[in-house]
Protein backbone atom coordinates (compact mmCIF):
# COMPACT_ATOMS: atom_id res chain seq x y z
CA UNK A 1 0.00 0.00 0.00
CA UNK A 2 1.40 3.37 -1.04
CA UNK A 3 0.23 6.71 -0.18
CA UNK A 4 -1.36 9.24 -2.78
CA UNK A 5 -1.88 13.03 -1.96
CA UNK A 6 -5.52 12.62 -2.18
CA UNK A 7 -5.46 10.56 1.16
CA UNK A 8 -3.90 13.99 2.39
CA UNK A 9 -6.91 16.33 1.42
CA UNK A 10 -10.36 14.21 1.81
CA UNK A 11 -13.13 16.26 1.35
CA UNK A 12 -15.08 15.91 4.39
CA UNK A 13 -17.16 17.34 6.97
CA UNK A 14 -15.80 18.97 9.98
CA UNK A 15 -15.26 19.31 12.84
CA UNK A 16 -12.72 16.68 13.36
CA UNK A 17 -11.13 13.90 10.56
CA UNK A 18 -10.11 11.40 13.36
CA UNK A 19 -13.84 12.32 15.26
CA UNK A 20 -16.03 12.94 12.22
CA UNK A 21 -14.78 11.38 8.79
CA UNK A 22 -12.91 8.54 10.48
CA UNK A 23 -15.98 7.37 12.57
CA UNK A 24 -18.16 7.86 9.97
CA UNK A 25 -15.34 5.67 7.75
CA UNK A 26 -15.22 2.77 10.47
CA UNK A 27 -19.04 2.74 10.50
CA UNK A 28 -19.79 2.81 7.36
CA UNK A 29 -16.85 0.11 6.70
CA UNK A 30 -18.84 -2.03 9.94
CA UNK A 31 -22.02 -2.16 7.86
CA UNK A 32 -20.21 -2.92 4.33
CA UNK A 33 -18.85 -6.08 6.39
CA UNK A 34 -22.69 -7.20 8.13
CA UNK A 35 -23.73 -7.31 4.54
CA UNK A 36 -21.09 -8.46 2.66
CA UNK A 37 -20.54 -11.71 5.29
CA UNK A 38 -24.68 -11.83 4.76
CA UNK A 39 -25.30 -10.50 8.35
CA UNK A 40 -26.95 -7.84 7.86
CA UNK A 41 -30.57 -9.48 7.86
CA UNK A 42 -29.64 -11.01 11.19
CA UNK A 43 -28.88 -8.27 13.22
CA UNK A 44 -31.14 -7.02 15.77
CA UNK A 45 -29.26 -4.76 18.16
CA UNK A 46 -25.36 -2.69 17.59
CA UNK A 47 -23.87 -1.08 20.10
CA UNK A 48 -20.83 1.14 19.69
CA UNK A 49 -18.13 2.44 21.96
CA UNK A 50 -15.63 4.98 21.66
CA UNK A 51 -12.46 5.30 23.73
CA UNK A 52 -9.19 7.15 24.58
CA UNK A 53 -9.72 10.96 22.80
CA UNK A 54 -12.83 9.41 21.17
CA UNK A 55 -14.55 8.74 24.52
CA UNK A 56 -13.17 11.77 26.15
CA UNK A 57 -14.00 14.53 23.47
CA UNK A 58 -15.98 12.70 21.10
CA UNK A 59 -19.59 14.55 22.12
CA UNK A 60 -18.11 18.10 21.55
CA UNK A 61 -16.79 16.63 18.16
CA UNK A 62 -19.40 15.32 16.59
CA UNK A 63 -18.71 11.77 16.76
CA UNK A 64 -21.93 10.58 17.76
CA UNK A 65 -23.85 12.08 14.70
CA UNK A 66 -20.86 10.74 12.25
CA UNK A 67 -21.64 7.33 13.41
CA UNK A 68 -25.16 6.81 13.22
CA UNK A 69 -25.21 8.01 9.86
CA UNK A 70 -22.38 6.03 8.33
CA UNK A 71 -23.92 3.05 9.67
CA UNK A 72 -26.64 4.41 7.50
CA UNK A 73 -24.68 4.16 4.39
CA UNK A 74 -23.30 8.30 4.31
CA UNK A 75 -19.96 8.80 3.27
CA UNK A 76 -18.24 12.19 4.47
CA UNK A 77 -17.67 13.33 0.71
CA UNK A 78 -21.06 13.60 -0.29
CA UNK A 79 -22.97 13.58 3.14
CA UNK A 80 -25.47 17.11 3.59
CA UNK A 81 -23.38 18.28 6.58
CA UNK A 82 -26.95 19.75 7.79
CA UNK A 83 -28.28 16.35 8.14
CA UNK A 84 -26.80 14.95 10.88
CA UNK A 85 -27.52 16.67 13.69
CA UNK A 86 -30.97 16.07 11.97
CA UNK A 87 -31.31 12.38 11.45
CA UNK A 88 -29.55 12.17 14.60
CA UNK A 89 -32.35 13.57 16.76
CA UNK A 90 -34.66 11.43 14.96
CA UNK A 91 -32.93 8.85 15.50
CA UNK A 92 -32.53 9.93 18.77
CA UNK A 93 -36.48 10.15 19.29
CA UNK A 94 -37.84 6.90 16.98
CA UNK A 95 -35.33 4.94 18.79
CA UNK A 96 -34.54 2.77 15.45
CA UNK A 97 -31.61 2.74 12.96
CA UNK A 98 -31.78 2.75 9.12
CA UNK A 99 -28.97 0.03 8.99
CA UNK A 100 -26.79 0.01 6.05
CA UNK A 101 -29.22 2.01 3.77
CA UNK A 102 -31.29 -1.69 4.16
CA UNK A 103 -33.49 -2.14 7.17
CA UNK A 104 -34.44 -0.49 10.28
CA UNK A 105 -33.15 -2.01 13.66
CA UNK A 106 -33.69 -0.94 17.44
CA UNK A 107 -31.60 2.01 18.71
CA UNK A 108 -31.22 2.92 21.96
CA UNK A 109 -28.63 6.17 21.63
CA UNK A 110 -28.67 5.80 25.68
CA UNK A 111 -27.90 2.52 25.89
CA UNK A 112 -26.08 1.66 22.29
CA UNK A 113 -23.18 4.68 21.72
CA UNK A 114 -21.30 4.71 25.01
CA UNK A 115 -18.30 7.28 25.31
CA UNK A 116 -15.75 6.26 27.31
CA UNK A 117 -13.25 8.68 28.35
CA UNK A 118 -11.08 7.08 30.87
CA UNK A 119 -10.53 3.73 28.69
CA UNK A 120 -9.18 3.37 25.91
CA UNK A 121 -7.73 0.57 23.07
CA UNK A 122 -4.09 -0.79 23.01
CA UNK A 123 -3.58 0.17 19.28
CA UNK A 124 -4.41 4.19 19.65
CA UNK A 125 -6.02 6.44 21.50
CA UNK A 126 -8.97 7.03 18.94
CA UNK A 127 -10.42 3.59 19.44
CA UNK A 128 -13.85 2.31 18.21
CA UNK A 129 -15.54 -1.02 18.82
CA UNK A 130 -18.78 -2.29 17.45
CA UNK A 131 -20.69 -5.14 18.40
CA UNK A 132 -23.66 -6.62 16.51
CA UNK A 133 -26.05 -9.27 18.15
CA UNK A 134 -28.64 -11.25 16.74
CA UNK A 135 -32.52 -12.18 17.24
CA UNK A 136 -31.20 -14.86 20.21
CA UNK A 137 -28.71 -12.53 21.71
CA UNK A 138 -25.89 -14.16 19.94
CA UNK A 139 -22.96 -12.18 19.25
CA UNK A 140 -22.61 -12.04 15.67
CA UNK A 141 -20.14 -10.19 14.85
CA UNK A 142 -16.97 -7.41 16.78
CA UNK A 143 -14.93 -5.26 15.14
CA UNK A 144 -11.92 -2.94 16.34
CA UNK A 145 -10.89 0.18 14.43
CA UNK A 146 -8.79 2.91 15.36
CA UNK A 147 -8.75 6.89 13.56
CA UNK A 148 -5.38 7.71 13.75
CA UNK A 149 -6.07 11.30 12.26
CA UNK A 150 -7.02 12.99 9.09
CA UNK A 151 -9.76 10.46 8.73
CA UNK A 152 -6.89 6.89 7.88
CA UNK A 153 -8.44 4.06 9.61
CA UNK A 154 -6.54 0.99 10.88
CA UNK A 155 -8.00 -2.13 12.29
CA UNK A 156 -10.79 -5.16 11.66
CA UNK A 157 -8.64 -5.78 8.86
CA UNK A 158 -8.29 -2.40 7.19
CA UNK A 159 -5.14 -1.11 6.24
CA UNK A 160 -6.10 2.41 5.48
CA UNK A 161 -2.33 3.75 4.42
CA UNK A 162 -3.08 4.18 1.11
CA UNK A 163 -4.02 3.04 -2.36
CA UNK A 164 -3.14 -0.36 -3.75
CA UNK A 165 -0.79 -0.67 -6.69
CA UNK A 166 0.11 -3.30 -9.59
CA UNK A 167 3.45 -1.70 -9.65
CA UNK A 168 6.02 0.21 -7.70
CA UNK A 169 6.27 4.11 -7.90
CA UNK A 170 9.10 5.43 -9.95
CA UNK A 171 10.44 7.59 -7.33
CA UNK A 172 9.47 5.98 -4.10
CA UNK A 173 10.51 7.79 -0.48
CA UNK A 174 9.41 7.72 3.03
CA UNK A 175 11.98 9.96 4.30
CA UNK A 176 12.89 13.77 2.94
CA UNK A 177 16.47 12.47 2.23
CA UNK A 178 15.03 9.87 -0.24
CA UNK A 179 12.55 12.72 -1.64
CA UNK A 180 15.63 14.96 -2.21
CA UNK A 181 17.82 12.29 -4.06
CA UNK A 182 14.85 11.25 -6.38
CA UNK A 183 14.73 15.07 -7.10
CA UNK A 184 17.98 14.68 -8.13
CA UNK A 185 18.39 11.34 -9.89
CA UNK A 186 17.67 11.95 -13.24
CA UNK A 187 18.82 15.61 -13.24
CA UNK A 188 16.89 17.82 -11.25
CA UNK A 189 13.10 17.46 -10.48
CA UNK A 190 11.06 19.37 -8.53
CA UNK A 191 9.31 17.70 -5.71
CA UNK A 192 5.79 17.93 -7.25
CA UNK A 193 7.58 16.90 -10.57
CA UNK A 194 8.17 13.36 -8.03
CA UNK A 195 4.61 13.56 -6.98
CA UNK A 196 3.02 13.51 -10.45
CA UNK A 197 5.48 10.60 -11.72
CA UNK A 198 4.06 8.56 -8.44
CA UNK A 199 0.22 9.68 -8.61
CA UNK A 200 0.43 8.34 -12.02
CA UNK A 201 0.84 4.66 -11.26
CA UNK A 202 -2.63 5.18 -9.94
CA UNK A 203 -4.44 7.22 -12.13
CA UNK A 204 -3.81 9.38 -15.75
CA UNK A 205 -1.93 12.64 -15.17
CA UNK A 206 -5.44 14.20 -16.28
CA UNK A 207 -7.60 12.62 -13.56
CA UNK A 208 -4.82 13.86 -10.93
CA UNK A 209 -4.95 17.37 -11.69
CA UNK A 210 -8.79 17.39 -12.29
CA UNK A 211 -8.94 15.86 -9.07
CA UNK A 212 -6.48 18.73 -7.36
CA UNK A 213 -7.92 21.22 -8.70
CA UNK A 214 -11.58 20.00 -7.67
CA UNK A 215 -9.98 19.78 -4.26
CA UNK A 216 -9.06 23.65 -5.07
CA UNK A 217 -12.34 24.73 -5.64
CA UNK A 218 -13.77 22.89 -2.28
CA UNK A 219 -11.17 24.65 -0.11
CA UNK A 220 -12.32 28.17 -2.48
CA UNK A 221 -15.51 27.39 -1.16
CA UNK A 222 -15.35 26.94 2.34
CA UNK A 223 -13.40 30.09 2.54
CA UNK A 224 -16.21 32.12 0.68
CA UNK A 225 -18.74 30.84 3.09
CA UNK A 226 -16.66 31.24 5.91
CA UNK A 227 -16.43 34.78 5.33
CA UNK A 228 -19.60 35.54 5.00
CA UNK A 229 -21.52 33.18 7.66
CA UNK A 230 -22.85 35.37 10.63
CA UNK A 231 -23.56 34.42 13.72
CA UNK A 232 -21.84 32.10 16.67
CA UNK A 233 -20.73 28.68 16.44
CA UNK A 234 -22.43 25.39 18.57
CA UNK A 235 -21.88 24.83 22.00
CA UNK A 236 -22.29 26.34 25.48
CA UNK A 237 -18.93 29.14 25.05
CA UNK A 238 -21.15 31.17 22.06
CA UNK A 239 -18.18 31.57 20.41
CA UNK A 240 -18.77 34.25 18.06
CA UNK A 241 -17.51 34.15 14.57
CA UNK A 242 -14.98 36.66 13.48
CA UNK A 243 -14.27 35.82 10.21
CA UNK A 244 -17.05 38.16 8.30
CA UNK A 245 -16.00 40.98 10.25
CA UNK A 246 -12.24 40.75 9.53
CA UNK A 247 -13.07 40.37 5.64
CA UNK A 248 -15.04 43.41 5.94
CA UNK A 249 -12.71 45.11 7.89
CA UNK A 250 -9.93 44.60 4.90
CA UNK A 251 -12.46 45.49 2.17
CA UNK A 252 -12.92 48.80 3.68
CA UNK A 253 -11.48 51.21 0.93
CA UNK A 254 -10.86 53.68 3.62
CA UNK A 255 -8.23 52.02 4.95
CA UNK A 256 -4.73 53.59 5.51
CA UNK A 257 -1.86 51.38 3.31
CA UNK A 258 -0.55 48.75 5.54
CA UNK A 259 2.62 46.54 4.12
CA UNK A 260 1.80 43.64 6.56
CA UNK A 261 -2.07 43.44 4.98
CA UNK A 262 -1.29 40.23 3.32
CA UNK A 263 -0.87 38.68 7.26
CA UNK A 264 -4.13 39.70 8.01
CA UNK A 265 -5.51 38.27 5.12
CA UNK A 266 -3.84 34.68 6.06
CA UNK A 267 -5.73 35.05 9.19
CA UNK A 268 -9.10 36.05 7.75
CA UNK A 269 -8.74 32.89 4.83
CA UNK A 270 -7.82 30.36 8.12
CA UNK A 271 -10.17 31.44 10.09
CA UNK A 272 -13.16 31.32 7.71
CA UNK A 273 -11.69 27.94 7.04
CA UNK A 274 -11.94 26.60 10.32
CA UNK A 275 -15.10 28.63 11.76
CA UNK A 276 -16.66 26.70 9.05
CA UNK A 277 -15.28 23.25 10.73
CA UNK A 278 -16.02 24.22 13.79
CA UNK A 279 -19.87 24.33 12.78
CA UNK A 280 -19.30 21.02 11.14
CA UNK A 281 -19.52 22.20 7.37
CA UNK A 282 -17.74 21.06 4.16
CA UNK A 283 -13.95 21.08 4.11
CA UNK A 284 -10.66 19.45 2.79
CA UNK A 285 -8.64 17.74 5.37
CA UNK A 286 -5.09 19.08 5.27
CA UNK A 287 -4.32 16.78 6.78
CA UNK A 288 -6.52 16.70 9.35
CA UNK A 289 -9.76 18.82 10.23
CA UNK A 290 -8.42 20.30 13.56
CA UNK A 291 -5.72 22.00 10.79
CA UNK A 292 -7.52 22.56 7.66
CA UNK A 293 -7.19 26.14 7.33
CA UNK A 294 -3.77 26.71 7.14
CA UNK A 295 -3.34 24.86 3.77
CA UNK A 296 -6.19 26.71 2.08
CA UNK A 297 -5.02 30.39 3.45
CA UNK A 298 -1.81 29.75 1.90
CA UNK A 299 -2.86 28.81 -0.93
CA UNK A 300 -5.38 31.98 -1.03
CA UNK A 301 -2.15 33.85 -0.63
CA UNK A 302 -0.70 32.29 -3.56
CA UNK A 303 -3.46 33.00 -5.74
CA UNK A 304 -4.84 36.50 -4.43
CA UNK A 305 -1.27 38.07 -3.12
CA UNK A 306 1.65 37.14 -5.22
CA UNK A 307 2.07 38.26 -8.85
CA UNK A 308 1.91 35.31 -11.16
CA UNK A 309 -0.44 32.62 -9.42
CA UNK A 310 -1.59 29.67 -12.16
CA UNK A 311 -4.10 26.51 -12.57
CA UNK A 312 -0.78 24.47 -12.47
CA UNK A 313 0.79 26.16 -9.76
CA UNK A 314 -2.12 25.44 -7.38
CA UNK A 315 -1.55 21.97 -8.53
CA UNK A 316 1.82 22.05 -8.03
CA UNK A 317 1.72 23.50 -4.78
CA UNK A 318 -0.62 20.35 -3.69
CA UNK A 319 1.38 18.22 -4.64
CA UNK A 320 4.18 19.81 -3.05
CA UNK A 321 2.07 19.96 0.67
CA UNK A 322 1.00 16.01 0.25
CA UNK A 323 4.74 15.44 -0.19
CA UNK A 324 5.43 16.61 3.13
CA UNK A 325 2.61 14.75 4.54
CA UNK A 326 3.74 11.65 3.91
CA UNK A 327 7.30 12.43 4.74
CA UNK A 328 5.73 13.53 8.60
CA UNK A 329 2.84 10.51 8.56
CA UNK A 330 5.60 8.26 7.64
CA UNK A 331 8.24 9.26 10.22
CA UNK A 332 5.81 10.52 13.07
CA UNK A 333 2.01 11.22 13.25
CA UNK A 334 -0.34 13.71 11.75
CA UNK A 335 -2.86 12.89 14.88
CA UNK A 336 -3.56 15.32 17.75
CA UNK A 337 -4.41 12.06 19.90
CA UNK A 338 -1.20 10.85 19.25
CA UNK A 339 1.87 13.57 19.38
CA UNK A 340 -0.54 16.98 20.28
CA UNK A 341 -1.31 19.84 18.35
CA UNK A 342 2.19 19.75 16.85
CA UNK A 343 1.07 16.81 14.42
CA UNK A 344 -2.06 18.80 12.98
CA UNK A 345 -1.23 22.59 13.33
CA UNK A 346 2.64 21.69 13.12
CA UNK A 347 2.37 19.05 9.51
CA UNK A 348 0.18 21.37 8.28
CA UNK A 349 2.37 24.39 8.38
CA UNK A 350 5.29 22.73 7.13
CA UNK A 351 2.92 21.35 4.07
CA UNK A 352 1.94 24.77 3.36
CA UNK A 353 5.25 26.25 3.76
CA UNK A 354 7.18 23.70 0.98
CA UNK A 355 4.25 23.66 -1.53
CA UNK A 356 4.82 27.48 -1.56
CA UNK A 357 7.82 27.54 -1.80
CA UNK A 358 7.82 25.28 -4.74
CA UNK A 359 5.50 27.44 -6.55
CA UNK A 360 7.43 30.56 -6.07
CA UNK A 361 10.59 28.76 -7.60
CA UNK A 362 12.52 27.24 -4.85
CA UNK A 363 14.56 24.11 -5.58
CA UNK A 364 13.77 20.85 -3.59
CA UNK A 365 16.72 22.35 -1.14
CA UNK A 366 14.28 25.04 -0.70
CA UNK A 367 11.28 23.26 0.03
CA UNK A 368 12.64 21.41 2.89
CA UNK A 369 14.40 23.54 4.61
CA UNK A 370 10.75 25.43 4.66
CA UNK A 371 8.92 22.51 5.83
CA UNK A 372 11.47 21.42 8.33
CA UNK A 373 11.66 26.00 9.36
CA UNK A 374 7.83 25.58 9.64
CA UNK A 375 7.91 22.30 12.16
CA UNK A 376 10.76 22.83 14.07
CA UNK A 377 8.42 25.91 15.62
CA UNK A 378 5.59 23.65 16.25
CA UNK A 379 7.25 21.03 18.25
CA UNK A 380 5.68 20.31 21.62
CA UNK A 381 2.80 22.09 20.99
CA UNK A 382 -0.09 20.40 23.01
CA UNK A 383 -3.66 19.86 21.84
CA UNK A 384 -5.73 21.20 24.64
CA UNK A 385 -9.27 21.76 22.94
CA UNK A 386 -11.58 23.65 25.55
CA UNK A 387 -15.01 21.98 26.20
CA UNK A 388 -13.85 19.51 23.82
CA UNK A 389 -14.70 21.37 20.71
CA UNK A 390 -12.51 22.37 17.84
CA UNK A 391 -12.64 25.78 18.63
CA UNK A 392 -10.58 27.41 21.56
CA UNK A 393 -7.27 27.33 20.88
CA UNK A 394 -7.73 25.68 17.38
CA UNK A 395 -8.99 28.52 14.99
CA UNK A 396 -6.29 31.56 16.22
CA UNK A 397 -3.75 28.27 15.74
CA UNK A 398 -4.53 28.01 12.83
CA UNK A 399 -4.04 31.72 11.71
CA UNK A 400 -0.73 31.56 13.18
CA UNK A 401 -0.20 28.40 11.34
CA UNK A 402 -0.23 30.28 8.46
CA UNK A 403 1.45 33.48 8.91
CA UNK A 404 4.41 30.93 10.28
CA UNK A 405 4.31 29.15 7.05
CA UNK A 406 4.68 32.02 4.81
CA UNK A 407 7.47 33.17 6.97
CA UNK A 408 9.00 29.84 6.63
CA UNK A 409 8.74 29.84 2.93
CA UNK A 410 10.58 33.54 2.82
CA UNK A 411 13.20 32.56 5.00
CA UNK A 412 13.92 29.26 2.95
CA UNK A 413 13.77 31.24 -0.13
CA UNK A 414 15.92 33.89 1.17
CA UNK A 415 18.84 31.09 1.63
CA UNK A 416 20.53 28.31 -0.76
CA UNK A 417 18.64 25.30 1.04
CA UNK A 418 21.65 24.52 3.19
CA UNK A 419 21.00 24.40 6.94
CA UNK A 420 21.74 22.47 10.13
CA UNK A 421 18.57 20.53 11.01
CA UNK A 422 16.98 18.89 8.32
CA UNK A 423 13.47 17.66 7.80
CA UNK A 424 14.00 14.28 8.52
CA UNK A 425 15.58 15.38 12.42
CA UNK A 426 12.93 17.63 13.03
CA UNK A 427 10.29 14.95 11.81
CA UNK A 428 11.90 12.23 14.42
CA UNK A 429 11.61 14.95 17.11
CA UNK A 430 8.46 15.42 16.80
CA UNK A 431 7.71 11.45 16.98
CA UNK A 432 9.39 11.43 20.22
CA UNK A 433 8.32 14.73 21.70
CA UNK A 434 4.75 13.07 21.25
CA UNK A 435 5.58 9.76 22.76
CA UNK A 436 7.05 11.46 25.56
CA UNK A 437 3.74 13.99 26.25
CA UNK A 438 1.26 13.47 28.56
CA UNK A 439 -1.94 11.78 27.26
CA UNK A 440 -3.75 14.79 28.32
CA UNK A 441 -1.91 17.16 26.89
CA UNK A 442 -3.24 15.05 23.44
CA UNK A 443 -6.75 15.61 22.61
CA UNK A 444 -8.45 14.47 25.88
CA UNK A 445 -9.36 17.81 26.98
CA UNK A 446 -8.46 17.15 30.17
CA UNK A 447 -4.85 19.68 30.31
CA UNK A 448 -3.75 22.59 29.09
CA UNK A 449 -6.07 25.62 28.07
CA UNK A 450 -8.66 23.02 28.32
CA UNK A 451 -8.72 22.64 32.30
CA UNK A 452 -7.69 26.47 32.89
CA UNK A 453 -10.29 28.26 30.61
CA UNK A 454 -13.17 25.77 32.34
CA UNK A 455 -11.93 26.83 35.92
CA UNK A 456 -11.92 30.35 35.28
Amino acid sequence: MTLSVFDFFRIGIGPSSSHTVGPMRAAGLFAAALARESLLTQVQRIKVELFGSLGATGRGHGSGPAILLGLEGAEPDSVEPDLLPRRAATIRAERTLWLGNQRYIPFDMDRDLVFHGRKSLPDHPNGLRFTAWGRDGTELTRRDYYSVGGGFLRGSGVSDEGEARDDAPPYPFITADQLLACCNRDGVLAVSDIMLANEACLRPETATRAGLLQVCDVMQSCVRRGLEREGELPGPFKVRRRAPALYRRLMDPNNPPDPLVAMDWLATYAIAVNEENASGGRVVTAPTNGAAGIVPAVLHYYLFHTPQPTEDGVVRYLLTAGAMGMIIKAGASISGAESGCQGEVGSACAMAAAGLTEVLGGTPEQVENAAEIALEHHLGMTCDPVGGLVQIPCIERNAMGSVKAVNASRLALSGDGTHVVSLDKAVRTMRDTGRDMKSKYKETSRGGLAVNVVEC
